[in-house]
């Protein structure tokens, strides 16, 4: 039969198809539905999240869930029906309560990842509306709300508002507790509240299952596709499984297949010669429980094991806690489809650090596999140690779990406990370890305060072996005995000599520290506790999510200073936004990828295609020789100067682009890429630069002019002499971030006539992407046009980064003369990126014994990379807010390294929020060295206006304009931070294994306005058209334009003048009707563009003075009808260029967060974060307040999670969502409260306006200061336990800590041996 099925209730029969194909590929390139985006194609975002509804002719039920279409194989859907965002509602039949809560609760910002996160929150809905079994009751809660976009990414709103939105759809919410809405003002009672939120009813709006598909499902379960036109065979019975299986040749590559996730981690490249469905075998598919256990089949997906293991009863208590873990697994979406045979065979033929073998081991599972027609059981532990079975005709056919239950007699007690260490508290991230342990206990009858262990088993996984393992030894040496610290400490001993990382497993000795602390925590409180488990140092745990915002409207400028939602916001969140990669693919249409090297240095000799076999699809391979004789080579340009294209015969870095492969699909064109064979030369050339190290040898530096250069401040050396204290040469270093903008580069260019180009660029620059493009070419600048309309993230990557992207598509449409478009996949997009600098400081710090700093020398190395970028501006960047404390005197020398890396760019508060760190390191030091408080420290460095003016000279401003003081003590009262102190002291004196810290800090950020120009044009019915240089990325610069334009417009005072906002429509960069675009950075262009269409407006209104004073009062459109009669020039265009005295000026914000250690695994757990920001007269409060929480929560992603690093030759080793963890919704702090201060202090500014988009990132620091302080403690403690077992741990109060501060890098500053230390010390000395 043909396959069939359908997509937001269209019906779709295809005859033919590759069986490889992906859902998410056939919806982007075969339907007009768009809201599905690639993002990472691995399963680890969101973005790509459909709903799958699936039919049960015998049940007639429906069962609706979410799922991943980027892993999703097409065939696999066959009789279902696909729902996306745009299913859910749209433009023409209007927005599902979903979409218009999203945009009235201000939680889509660039909306690259908005309609994923609808569908997630959808599916939850449709879940708690019993639509699928597992439903307990029929409304969702606030829990279940908290957790439904856990498997979704977003890098814009920092995922307050989101989760605001997902519960104000549940059954238990208070509604006072949700954000900050467009819904409802402040004060207005619930009812109002209530009357006002976009109603929802199950009824209404959830999607129905399409009656053709219930006729022919019937069909579609007894027959399966036709094997001979779709290599896709779906047997019915192990008999048919087999018969399939031994009717295939012997050379034939074999897929099973229930739900393909397992490509999102290998990404298997193969392709197969036939595919085998086994989701429809029965024996496959069943779950059986009886009194001797659970029988579960291989291709149950892991979603319905733990529903499965989650009923309720007493004698299923451990089937609870393993479904309890499972949760933990991926993604909501990635357990709807993965099985849990998949996730075993994977652990055994492919080490895959599976949770599942784990939970197992511990509970002695079996397993069940078919070998040719007989069945054979075997123990889990043997069928891991079984060699591959994916290179056998082996098939896993089901899992068997014995049922434990408890002994009988009040003596003996069954405890089961499993445990996880991962990057994500909840989920969607790999585990550093796992470990499931089971034991029956007794207590002896004569003393009653001992406790035997009669029976354990105890497993361990995803440490670095091959497998997970159980510790038999172990087992055996505490079966029988009496549990006490000494057999611990002996047990922890053996423990240690059998977790064994491999040699390729990063931090393996914090590994080996987890396994220890897991073992600990198990056994150590039944040594306390006589005989009950319990947690290490239990504590009322918080809500999942609070928060609070405070912020001022204001009418003054009306509509200006209101919450006006976000232009688009209900458009973005049904998918209907277009972005560069939704744009119609035309029938001709080539795509592109690049071929990178892999070498930081060396000749390049040929590049060919493995096995010498041009690939599939390949058209053309372009290199810097296909670039016009009267063109140049060259793929970017900043105001330092340009960047190659291409290598030429050399390449000079690791990632630098060799080639470009053009091909008749993005699928077709990656595959060539990753086939490219490049021979290399290294002979006779000098040794690369890799480290700034060796640049300071080789004098390897980029010039740096002096308007970028700063200057010293005061007399040093006058300072160092006054000074009681000194610290000499303190050093630390700062890592890279990468942007992980959802949306990876892109761009689709166009052969036009007279040998012209039409490029859409997803860029942060199109003008400058224009000038690069005609310089590549050869061709004058008026035949290239470079549209963009909206960016799906950017940060600064989508700046100069994307422009050798638009450049290489436009060679290739200019040379090949079809249309050319190029979508990096994730690991090429992280490998080109180039990020955040790097970088080592080295200073010198005088004080007194106050606190008071005296003089401050920093010696600073950046590794710019291989090209300039924006590098030169680094020194100006990072010593502004370096500047931020009175230093007394400062002086610097900082060198901006030339290496042979990929070229570091402007990313998010560039410089900025690495100098702002700085100098909280440095006040860190020196409140350590003085043993004072670091407040105290902080407050008696904090500037004076007079020593603001000393440090900033005229960009200080008035002294009203600094406000800074003013919000370090207004947010000691709100956050109650003098009490919180008290309480976290009081908190460390009582619990041994959990520290907390708290810490605030402030900040000044200087910004800078620059010329951009802007267009208002009023159309005959009285509608408006916007354009600006800026470019809408998510920041809202679309929505202050549009509300500015109203404002200046509205001046005319006609009659419905009060409505013109709706009248306004800001429409996409084009740069042949825009000039002088610049770039959209630093945090100003909002502000610049509201003034550029200010001033047009200024124009418009003094033109239509004289008609609106001849004919007097009239309404809007009778206005512009008349001014049209009377040939008024109604379209006026200016380039805002500011004042030397406006054009900078200054930032000041406080934050305070407090944060919890967990001394076992290093797990921060950030509790609270208090924000207090000054924006001046906020353009739109709404879309500051998203800015403010956005910057933050990445910057928590800086200092505290994401590692992008580089390897020995300085290729990039993360390569997408498995390896490079951004913050989801459960690493955000859990009370997160933001003011925003509404100061009229600003006159110089645009309406008295500050700016918001990266001052607020530096804040984050605050978190990595609480952290330091939740150490300090913890390596106070360590330091009074006395310990001479050999176990070396450096627990000095002088440290630095790391950025980013991640697990492993907390737990060896906490101390790696922390356990053994204890149980030595409890042992031998009883001090503890």
């Amino acid at each position: 039969m043909d396959l069939e099925f359908a997509i937001n209730g269209e019906r779709f029969n295809i005859n033919s198809i590759d069986p490889s194909t992906t859902l998410l590929e056939f919806l982007r390139f075969n339907t007009p539905f768009k809201s599905v985006k690639l993002a990472c194609g691995e399963g680890g975002c969101g973005a790509c999240m459909v709903l799958l509804s699936k039919y049960d002719p015998e049940l007639e039920k429906v069962k609706e869930f979410s799922i991943n279409s980027c892993l999703t194989l097409l065939c696999s859907i066959n009789g279902c029906s696909i729902t996306t965002s745009e299913g859910l509602g749209n433009t023409k039949k209007g927005f599902h309560p979903i979409h218009k809560r999203f945009a009235g609760f201000h939680a889509s910002q660039c909306g690259f990842c908005t309609p994923g996160m609808c569908i997630s929150l959808y599916s939850a809905l449709a879940n708690a509306a019993g639509y699928n079994s597992s439903s307990k009751s029929n409304e969702l809660t606030v829990s279940e709300a908290e957790k439904c976009v856990v498997g979704n990414l977003c890098r814009c709103t920092g995922y307050r508002p989101i989760v605001d939105v997902c519960k104000s759809f549940a059954s238990d919410v208070d509604i006072e507790d949700l954000g900050f809405n467009s819904f409802w003002k402040k004060g207005e009672n619930k009812e109002v509240m209530l009357e006002n939120l976009p109603p929802y009813n199950p009824k209404d709006h959830l999607v129905t299952f399409p009656e053709f598909l219930k006729k022919n499902k019937k069909k579609v379960v007894y027959n399966g596709l036709d094997h001979s036109r779709y290599r896709w065979t779906t047997p019915f019975s192990i008999d048919e499984l087999h018969n399939s299986i031994k009717s295939s040749n012997s050379g034939d590559s074999l897929k099973l297949v229930v739900g393909n996730t397992g490509t999102g981690y290998y990404k298997d490249e193969e392709r197969f010669d036939r595919y085998i469905d086994i989701s429809q075998i029965p024996e496959m598919s069943m779950i059986k429980k009886d009194e001797k256990g659970i029988e579960i089949g291989a291709a149950v997906t892991i979603s319905n094991v733990i529903d499965a293991l989650m009923e309720e009863s007493k004698s299923f208590y451990v089937f609870k806690k393993m479904a309890a873990h499972m949760e933990k697994i991926g993604n909501r979406s990635i357990r709807n489809s993965g099985s849990i045979g998949g996730n075993l065979v994977m652990a055994q033929s492919r080490k895959f650090p599976s949770d599942i073998t784990t939970l197992l081991l511990a509970a002695d599972a079996s397993v069940y596999m078919l070998n040719g027609k007989k069945t054979e059981k075997v123990r889990l532990w043997e069928f891991l140690e079984l060699p591959s079975i994916s290179d056998s005709r082996l098939v896993l056919l089901k899992v068997e779990i014995p049922l434990w239950t408890a002994p009988s007699g009040d003596d003996t007690e069954l405890l089961f406990q499993s445990y996880r260490a991962s990057p994500r508290s909840i989920g969607n991230a790999l585990p550093y370890v796992n470990a499931a342990f089971f034991a029956v206990v007794s207590r002896q009858e004569l003393s009653r305060s001992g406790v035997m262990v009669d029976k354990c088993l105890l497993a361990f996984g995803s440490y670095g072996g091959d497998h997970s393992i159980r510790a038999t030894e172990v087992e055996n040496f505490l079966t029988g005995k009496l549990l006490s610290y000494s057999v611990l400490y002996e047990a922890v001993g053996l423990l240690k000599g059998i977790i064994v990382p491999g040699k390729e497993t990063t931090h393996a000795e914090y590994r080996k520290s987890l396994a220890v602390g897991f073992l600990f925590e198990f056994f150590y409180p039944l040594i306390e506790n006589s005989h009950r488990i319990c947690s290490l140092d239990p504590e009322k745990s918080l809500p999942f999510l609070s928060s609070s915002q405070q912020v001022l409207e204001s009418n003054e400028f009306h509509p200006i200073g209101e919450a006006v939602i976000k232009v688009g916001a209900a458009l973005q969140a049904s998918g209907e936004a277009v972005f560069v990669d939704d744009i119609p693919t035309l029938p001709d249409c080539l795509h592109g990828a690049f071929i990178y090297s892999t070498e930081p240095l060396a000749k390049i000799k040929n590049i060919s295609f493995s096995e010498n076999v041009t690939p599939t699809g390949v058209f053309a391979v372009l290199t810097f020789k296909d670039i016009p004789k009267q063109g140049q080579n060259i793929g970017s340009k900043t105001l330092f100067g340009p960047g190659p294209l291409f290598a030429d015969e050399l390449t000079i870095y690791a990632g630098q682009r060799i080639a470009l492969v053009v091909a008749d699909t993005q699928k077709h064109a990656d595959k060539a890429a990753k086939l490219a064979v490049v021979e290399y030369d290294k002979q006779n050339l000098e040794e690369p630069i890799l480290t700034v190290e060796d640049a300071v040898k080789r004098s390897s530096f980029f010039e740096v002019h002096p308007m970028f250069y700063p200057e010293p401040v005061g007399d040093v050396l006058k300072g160092m002499q006054e000074a009681e204290l000194k610290i000499h040469s303190a050093e630390l270093r700062l890592k890279s971030q990468y942007f992980f903008y959802m949306e990876p580069q892109t761009a689709l260019a166009l052969p036009d006539e007279d040998n012209s180009v039409k490029v859409f660029s997803s860029s942060q620059a199109p003008e400058y992407v224009h000038s690069v493009i005609a310089t590549c070419l050869g061709i004058q600048e008026h035949s290239v046009r470079v549209i963009t309309r909206r960016v799906g993230g950017g940060f600064g990557g989508k700046a100069v980064k994307s422009m050798p992207v638009a450049t290489a598509c436009a060679l290739g449409a200019y040379k090949l003369q079809r249309p050319v478009k190029m979508y990096l996949n994730r690991k090429t997009d992280m490998i080109m990126a180039g990020g955040r600098h790097p970088m080592k400081i080295t200073y010198n710090v005088g004080f007194r014994s106050d606190g008071k700093v005296m003089a401050l020398e920093v010696t600073m190395l950046i590794d710019a990379g291989i090209e300039p970028d924006v590098s030169p501006i680094m020194p100006r960047n990072i010593m502004g807010p370096l500047r931020k404390y009175d230093w007394g005197a400062l002086s610097f020398d900082v060198k901006v390294c030339k290496t042979n890396l990929l070229s570091r760019t402007a990313m998010r508060a560039p410089g900025e929020v690495q100098g702002s760190y700085i100098a909280e390191s440095i006040i860190e030091n020196v409140a350590s060295s003085l043993q004072m408080d670091v407040d105290a420290v902080r407050k008696i460095n904090l500037h004076t206006y007079e020593s603001l003016g000393k440090f900033y000279k005229h960009i200080a401003g008035d002294h009203g304009e600094y406000t800074l003081p003013l919000l370090w003590d207004k947010l000691e009262i709100s956050s109650k931070f003098k009490e919180r102190v008290e309480m976290v002291k009081e908190f460390n004196m009582c619990n041994v294994w959990r520290k907390k810290g708290i810490s605030r800090v402030p900040i000044i950020h200087q910004v800078m306005h620059r010329p951009t120009p802007g267009k208002v044009s009023i159309l005959s019915d009285g509608s408006v058209v916007v354009e600006v240089g800026g470019i809408e990325i998510g920041q809202g610069l679309w929505t202050k334009v549009q509300q500015m334009v109203a404002y200046g417009l509205g001046m005319v005072k006609c009659k419905e003048s009060e409505e013109l906002i709706k009248r306004i429509r800001v429409v996409q960069n084009d740069t042949l009707g825009l000039i002088q675009g610049g770039f959209t950075a630093g945090s100003t262009t909002s502000e610049s563009s509201c003034e550029a269409v200010r001033l047009c407006c200024v124009i418009l209104v003094e033109r239509l003075k004289p008609t609106m004073e001849k004919s007097g009062s009239m309404t809007w459109n009778t206005l512009i009808q008349q001014a049209y009669a009377q040939a008024v020039n109604l379209s006026a265009s200016t380039l805002y260029k500011p004042e030397y005295s406006s054009m900078e000026y200054l930032n000041y914000g406080v934050g305070v967060s407090e944060a919890k250690v967990d001394l076992v695994t290093g797990r921060t757990e950030i509790l609270r974060s208090d924000i207090i920001y000054d924006c001046g007269k906020s353009l739109n409060p709404a879309v500051d307040l998203g800015q403010i929480e956005g910057a933050f929560v990445q910057g928590i992603g800086f200092f505290m999670m994401e590692e992008y690093t580089t390897d020995e030759k300085g290729l990039v080793v993360q390569q997408g969502t498995w390896d490079y963890h951004i913050p989801t919704v459960d690493s955000i702090p859990k009370q997160f409260n933001v003011e925003i201060l509404n100061t009229g202090h600003h006159k110089n500014r645009v309406l008295s306006s500050k700016a918001s988009g990266e001052p607020p990132l530096l804040l984050a620091a605050s978190v990595h200061c609480a952290t330091r302080a939740a150490i300090r403690e913890a390596r106070k403690q360590s330091l009074s336990w006395n310990c001479n077992d050999g176990n070396r741990d450096e627990s000095g109060m002088d440290f630095e800590l790391p950025v980013p501060a991640t697990m492993p890098v907390v737990k060896s500053l906490c101390g790696l041996y922390s356990v053994e230390k204890y149980l030595y010390n409890v042992t031998h000395f009883k001090n503890v």
